[in-house]
C-alpha cells in the first residue's frame, strides 16, 4: 500500500514509518520545511513539504495514496496562546480527513488519545480500567490540549458517520525508541536517569511499547471496523508511578525517589510555576494541567484492540528498557 503519514517526524509517527517500511508499504511523509528529522533516521519515505493547515499540500501529498494515517498533533500542556494548538488539532484534523476522503483512500486512521476516553471515579479502589465504551463529555476536558483533541475526535466521528472510511485509535502512554523531542513520558524517563526526580506524584498510566502502538495503527487499517475507536495499550501495563519507578530502578541500577508529593503541594507549586511563566514566556517545569491530570490514575483496558486487531503485547518493562537504551545511545542521558 502507498501510505500518507502526517506527524511522521514525531515519536509515534516515526515508529509508524519504520513499521510500515518493515511490512513493505511505501510511505509519503508530510513534513514541515524545518522539521527535526532525528526520529526518522534509517527510515525510507518520500517527503512532502507542507502543513495540516495547508489543504493544497494535503491534496498533493494524498494523490494516489491507499491509506492515510493522521498522527500529527500539537501537544502542549502550557502555551502563552492556545489558538494555534486548537487550529492544528481541530481544523488540521478536518483538513486531513476530508482531503484523504476526497483522494479516495480506502482506510483513514486517526490518532486520538486516551485523554478522550472517560475515566472512573478516582475515589473507587481498586481503580477499574476504562474501555472504549467509557464516554467522556466536553465538560471532562479540563485542559486545552485534551479539549482540542476531544473536539478533533468529534470531527473524526462526524465524518465517519457520513461515510468516510475512518478508524480511530487511542494510544495510552507509549514509550520506546525514537522519542527525539522527547514526549512527556520520555521526559519522565530522562529525569529519572539524570537523577532530576527527587519525588513523585501518586498517579498511574497504562504503559505500552511505541512499536506496538505503531503496529496497532497498521492493524487498524487492515482490520479495524469503520467508525470504531480502539485503545492501543497493554493489558498488564496499568502501573502506578511508584511501580514504574521501581522497574526503572531495576533496569538502570539507579535509586528510585522515595518521597511522594501531596497533590495539594504539587498544585500550589504548579500555580507558582505558571505565574512565573507568564512573565518569562517560557514553559513551566510543572504545568497546572499536568498536575491536574495526575490526580487520576489513567488505567485502560485494550482488550478490544487485542481481540479485534490482534494488537501485539510487548512487556512494558521491555518498552522502558528500550527507551533507556535509545536515550543513552543518542546522547540524551547526561545532565543539561
Amino acid at each position: 500500500m502507498k501510505c500518507f503519514v502526517t506527524g511522521a517526524s514525531g515519536f509515534v509517527g516515526s515508529n509508524l514509518v519504520q513499521e510500515l517500511n518493515t511490512r513493505g508499504h511505501a510511505v509519503r511523509a508530510l513534513l514541515r520545511p524545518n522539521a527535526n528529522l532525528k526520529a526518522l533516521e534509517g527510515c525510507d519515505y518520500e517527503r512532502v513539504d507542507g502543513d495540516v493547515l495547508e489543504r493544497g499540500s494535503l491534496i498533493k501529498g494524498l494523490k494516489g495514496c491507499d491509506w492515510c494515517f493522521h498522527v500529527a498533533a500539537s501537544y502542549h500542556l502550557w502555551l502563552p496562546d492556545y489558538a494555534p494548538m486548537y487550529a492544528a488539532n481541530v481544523e488540521g484534523t478536518r483538513n486531513v480527513l476530508e482531503a484523504a476522503g476526497g483522494a479516495g483512500c480506502s482506510r483513514i486512521v486517526y490518532t486520538s488519545t486516551v485523554g478522550c476516553v472517560g475515566l472512573p471515579d478516582p475515589r473507587v479502589t481498586p481503580v477499574p480500567p476504562s474501555t472504549e465504551d467509557s464516554m467522556a463529555s466536553e465538560s471532562h476536558m479540563l485542559n486545552p490540549y485534551k479539549h482540542s483533541k476531544w473536539q478533533a475526535e468529534q470531527v473524526a466521528l462526524e465524518l465517519a458517520r457520513k461515510g468516510s472510511p475512518i478508524v480511530i485509535v487511542n494510544p495510552s502512554a507509549p514509550v520506546g525508541p525514537r522519542d527525539a523531542k522527547p514526549t512527556p513520558t520520555g521526559k519522565f524517563i530522562l529525569d529519572f536517569i539524570r537523577g532530576e526526580m527527587p519525588a513523585f506524584l501518586d498517579t498511574g498510566l497504562n504503559w505500552v511499547h511505541v512499536r506496538d502502538v505503531a503496529a496497532g495503527h497498521i492493524l487498524a487499517a487492515e482490520k479495524g471496523r469503520l467508525g470504531e475507536r480502539y485503545i492501543l495499550g497493554h493489558l498488564e501495563g496499568n502501573w502506578t508511578m511508584q511501580e514504574a519507578l521501581r522497574v526503572l530502578s531495576e533496569i538502570t541500577g539507579r535509586p528510585a525517589p522515595k518521597f511522594r508529593v501531596p497533590y495539594w503541594l504539587a498544585l500550589v507549586a504548579a500555580y507558582g510555576n505558571e505565574a512565573l511563566s507568564k512573565l518569562t514566556r517560557t514553559s513551566p517545569r510543572a504545568p497546572i494541567a499536568g498536575v491536574k491530570m495526575a490526580r487520576y490514575k489513567m488505567f485502560f483496558d485494550p482488550s478490544k484492540a487485542i481481540r479485534e486487531l490482534h494488537l501485539p503485547q510487548t512487556p512494558p518493562r521491555q518498552a522502558l528498557a528500550d527507551a533507556c537504551e535509545w536515550f543513552a545511545a543518542n546522547g540524551y542521558t547526561e545532565k543539561r
